[in-house]
């Protein structure tokens, strides 16, 4: 007995871990809401169910639930307004509000935004306060027009149950002001599990992915943690902003940098699970498809190669200024050289400069220059012109 009920509590601890870690995806349909909780709440199943309301002896209001509100009589159909994706908790006894814009205009001209008919559908889970639909799924409680423009309408339902606990403002995208991956909390169609038509390939060997959330609840967000599928074959490496813990903010997004190479080509592709735990609420987790059709060979890390140059370079340029001002002083102490003589490597490069410039043409010391026309006075008969050399040289045999 007493071993049946640890399998029985170690079982259900199971499950409320699973429950944990299970992702927040975003409904299939746009007919969901958050209650005052952040709890999402979804009511797809309800999309296009029929409420009916008798207003008068010959005209009753239709409602559509995420569709649409009519008003409907023997002279015709008066539509007061379509869905408009506003689908947000309520204030007192409703529990959710519907909005519902865009209806017909001929009547309606001089309406806000020139948006016609419009009408508002306050939700109510359960049944209505005056004991109405009984033996119905739900029924329209009643109906206020508030103007020929605009109707209110009281509408109970059981609702759905709450479903996780959602981060709301929390972003991912691949810019900082975008959110392909996860929206609002929830991640988008496309990367809630491995799908091909959003995958990456072998050549792209870096994604960049941009995280933002709302200042006052930043904190919340911690460093994110990966789990591969199959576990050999794709080295992932994480780093940027968002992998120190930097909290995201709307106008400063963090940036989560994920670096993959295939070690292992294969036919099916990997999957990058990529989980951001949040304190307090679900987990934001989403999935990265990289298909590997090749091996990838490992490159040294860029970052790590510039910082050996950087070394290297401040080692030689120290060592050069030592050896240019030891060389100097060695030259002007102990050679008693003066002037740019004194200066290392001066030998060399007049070396080089009169190789360049050919041969008569080289650097003189002052030494030199004058000890070469130090015999002969400035006023002395100028050289003999480039005929004179020319003339044959007479050569004389015997004793004078």
């Amino acid at each position: 007995m007493c071993y049946a009920t640890t399998l029985s509590i170690l079982f259900t601890a199971f499950l409320l871990r699973i429950h944990w870690i299970a992702s927040v995806s975003i409904p299939s349909s746009n007919c969901y809401a958050f209650d005052n909780s952040s709890h999402i709440v979804d009511f797809s199943s309800w999309i296009g169910y029929l409420f009916e309301y008798d207003v008068q002896q010959d005209t009753d209001l239709a409602v559509r639930f995420c569709k649409d509100v009519e008003s409907r009589s023997q002279m015709g159909y008066v539509d007061f307004g379509r869905f408009d994706n506003y689908f947000v908790a309520g204030i007192g006894q409703f529990d959710f509000v519907q909005e519902f814009y865009n209806g017909d205009l001929m009547g309606c001209e001089q309406s806000y935004d020139k948006m016609g008919r419009t009408a508002q559908v306050n939700i109510i889970c359960g049944s209505c306060p005056n004991g109405q639909c009984k033996g119905r799924p739900g029924c329209i409680c009643s109906v206020t027009y508030e103007s020929k423009c605009r109707v209110s309408v009281e509408l109970a339902l059981p609702c759905e149950k709450p479903g996780p606990q959602v981060f709301q403002g929390f972003t991912v995208g691949f810019h900082p002001r975008s959110w392909e991956i996860v929206y609002n909390g929830m991640t988008q169609f496309g990367f809630e599990k491995s799908n091909r038509d959003f995958s990456f390939h072998a050549k792209q060997s870096q994604v960049v992915l941009f995280m933002t959330a709302i200042a006052s609840h930043s904190s919340l967000v911690q460093k994110p943690s990966l789990k591969v599928r199959p576990e050999k074959g794709l080295e992932v490496k994480f780093s940027g902003s968002a992998n120190h813990g930097k909290p995201p903010t709307t106008l400063s997004p963090t940036m989560l940098i994920v670096d993959w190479r295939c070690e292992v080509a294969r036919d099916t592709p990997y999957e990058v699970n990529i989980t951001i735990p949040i304190k307090g609420y679900e987990p934001i987790e989403f999935v990265l498809t990289k298909f590997c059709d090749y091996t990838q060979e490992e490159s040294e890390d860029s970052r790590k190669g510039w910082a050996i140059f950087g070394v290297l370079s401040c080692i030689f340029f120290v060592s050069s200024t030592l050896f240019c001002c030891g060389g100097f002083i060695y030259k002007t102490k102990v050679e008693r050289q003066r002037g740019i003589d004194a200066l290392p490597g001066m030998t060399i490069l007049s070396a080089c400069l009169e190789t360049i410039s050919g041969a008569g043409q080289r650097y003189m010391r002052a030494e030199e220059q004058n000890s070469a026309f130090g015999g002969e006075p400035s006023w002395g008969p100028p050289p003999s012109s480039s005929q004179d050399a020319w003339k044959p040289i007479e050569r004389r045999y015997g004793a004078i």
